[in-house]
């Protein structure tokens, strides 16, 4: 049987409010998106042709936009 982290869970309800909230611009709600997500991110930055620091910038910058977008 797999390990899995249960820690890090977190509901699909708890996620939309999150973002919700993030969109009325509680910094707060908008930090736990990105410790959310943290792990994601350097993974995805790996795959990015520059210095890592500023992959992850770039890719924290458009997740904050598409979340204040959509």
């Amino acid at each position: 049987m797999e390990k899995q982290n249960v820690e890090g869970t977190i509901s699909n309800a708890e996620i939309s409010q999150l973002i919700l909230e993030a969109k009325q611009a509680n910094h707060g709600s908008t930090l736990k998106l990105l410790q959310l997500f943290k792990k994601d991110i350097n993974r995805m930055s790996q795959f990015i042709r520059m210095p890592k620091e500023d992959a992850v910038s770039h890719i924290i910058v458009e997740f904050l936009e598409f979340i204040k977008k959509s």
